[in-house]
């Protein structure tokens, strides 16, 4: 008998699941209390949608969950794109990934299929039943549905972009579904799936900004310009069309920041980025939510120095550190570049507020929870709540710039969109009449790969464009062939897509092909 793959399977909210263990433990004889949930009874009133779409949310948590010792799931994203390194040898799947030696038994690979296809199952599940729940408020279940193809199209989004051709699945599933096998879908299709998804979410009402973490209706528009963005490049090269719809969603974007600067705008500073006061809203559009003892965030853990005093618990483990030769890339006026204030950070106080001391190199500063850590005259909680960034303002005015200047050159709001980014680094952009349509395109890629830094979006950068930043020239080298300064060895051609993981590909054979190289 064939093992299912576990992640197709119908999900359900963990205390429902809790319940279930509990009437487990009960003795068959006995007569159960008929108010207990099961699958049948779950989704009958709108309690259990909240409760539902909850659960979608949790699971987008997988990006902060470790993957074996001393690394999280998110590292993944970092450790391709050559600008980061480790300090630790610890973990083997990272440093795979590192030395562009990674195959489909990698940890971090594993988990992340596993982690993105549990998030659709749990979205299969509120779409397929929510409209069934009667009676309920119908704003209320607009709303739930709303979030749940977000959701969905969120995973999906990723998920293509790592494997292409994948499993689309849009249904809750168990071991007797017709599909339970699934074969892959091409990348077109899953593509089509994420735009009906967005759209759907786009047209259901909810608020431009809500500040609690859920899903918005500014969240829906960018994620919608990101797609369209992605999909005038590589793989699908579907060019101007659909430069011009990743303009014009971003382009609604800011046209109601403007309006609305108090609620949607760049952060004055940086420092409003490792601020757990700060956490969705203005800036921040759409974040993984974490929250304190809870449920913790390592992402500050594993930037921070290998075991040197950096914060209150006097931990850190670098296995996500800067490349010297990223770090030199900044301009030496740029902002973000000065220590303690923008990205990085050189020198740090003992144990989080005690003496200043020199830390031997630059390392990532930009998620640094000082509340947590420390900082002088303040010692530190020692429990770090910053959310994981997804979706920011400042990729939101990037992504316009880029796309407007595909359609029609540098034009003044393209060239505006881009100002705003460069002047909150104190940098000096040439005027708007130097730029032709080339080295304004190249003047705002280097900017996503300054200002994007270590969100989890120069890796899918370099996919979409088939372009990498050299450190050291400061060009675009062509993907193929490039040096990753990290490990020093070439990208290849098989890199573009990641290796299915080995072990579903062996549960379920309709998966073959193996993507290429692997």
């Amino acid at each position: 008998m064939k093992p299912y793959p576990k992640k197709y399977i119908t999900s359900i909210p963990l205390f429902v699941v809790l319940c279930f263990s509990f009437v487990g433990c009960s003795s068959f004889l006995e007569e159960q209390d008929p108010t207990n949930l099961s699958p049948n009874s779950f989704f009958s009133i709108p309690e259990h949608a909240e409760s539902a779409i909850a659960a979608v949310y949790a699971e987008t948590r997988f990006l902060g969950n470790n993957a074996g010792s001393f690394s999280a799931n998110w590292q993944l994203l970092e450790a391709l794109t050559g600008t980061s390194t480790t300090e630790s040898a610890e973990n083997a799947s990272l440093n795979n990934l590192y030395s562009l030696v990674h195959d489909g038994n990698n940890r971090h690979i594993i988990n992340w299929w596993d982690g993105l296809y549990r998030v659709i199952a749990q979205a299969n599940l509120v779409i397929a039943n929510v409209p069934n729940i009667n009676p309920m408020d119908e704003d209320a279940r607009a709303n739930v549905l709303a979030e749940a193809y977000f959701l969905r199209a969120w995973a999906y989004f990723y998920a293509v972009r790592l494997w292409g051709d994948i499993p689309l699945i849009t249904l809750p599933q168990n071991a007797a579904s017709e599909d339970f096998f699934p074969q892959r879908t091409p990348v077109a299709a899953v593509y089509d799936l994420i735009v009906s998804d967005l759209t759907k979410a786009e047209a259901a009402g909810l608020p431009w900004m809500v500040g609690s973490g859920r899903v918005s209706l500014a969240a829906i528009k960018s994620q919608l310009a990101f797609v369209y963005l992605t999909m005038a490049g590589y793989p699908l090269n579907k060019g101007s069309e659909y430069y011009a719809k990743a303009a014009e969603k971003a382009g609604e974007v800011i046209a109601f920041a403007a309006s609305n600067p108090g609620t949607l705008n760049l952060f004055p500073d940086y420092a409003a980025f490792r601020d757990p006061a700060k956490k969705n809203v203005v800036e921040q559009i759409f974040m993984i939510q974490f929250h304190g003892s809870v449920v913790p965030n390592l992402q500050g853990l594993y930037t921070r120095p290998n075991f040197k005093p950096v914060a209150v618990t006097n931990t850190g483990v670098g296995t996500t550190v800067p490349t010297q030769s990223f770090y030199n890339s900044f301009a030496e006026n740029d902002l973000r570049r000065q220590n303690r204030v923008g990205f990085f950070y050189s020198d740090y106080y003992t144990n989080g507020s005690g003496p200043l001391f020199d830390l031997g190199g630059a390392y990532i500063f930009k998620f640094f929870n000082q509340v947590a850590n420390g900082r002088p005259g303040s010692p530190g909680t020692g429990v770090d709540d910053l959310n994981i960034h997804q979706i920011r303002f400042a990729e939101v005015l990037l992504a316009f710039a880029e796309a407007t200047n595909e359609v029609g050159g540098p034009t003044a709001p393209a060239y505006d969109a881009l100002k705003r980014v460069t002047d909150r680094a104190q940098l000096e952009l040439p005027v708007q009449s130097s730029f032709s349509k080339e080295s304004f395109r190249l003047a705002v890629w280097k900017e996503r790969w300054h200002e994007l830094c270590y969100e989890g979006i120069t890796w899918f950068d370099m996919v979409r464009l088939r372009k990498v930043l050299n450190d050291r020239t400061g060009a675009f080298d062509d993907f193929i062939g490039h040096i990753n300064l990290s490990s020093n060895q070439p990208l290849k051609e098989q890199h573009l897509l990641l290796p299915l993981p080995t072990l579903e590909m062996q549960d379920n054979p309709n998966l073959t092909p193996q993507n290429p190289g692997y």
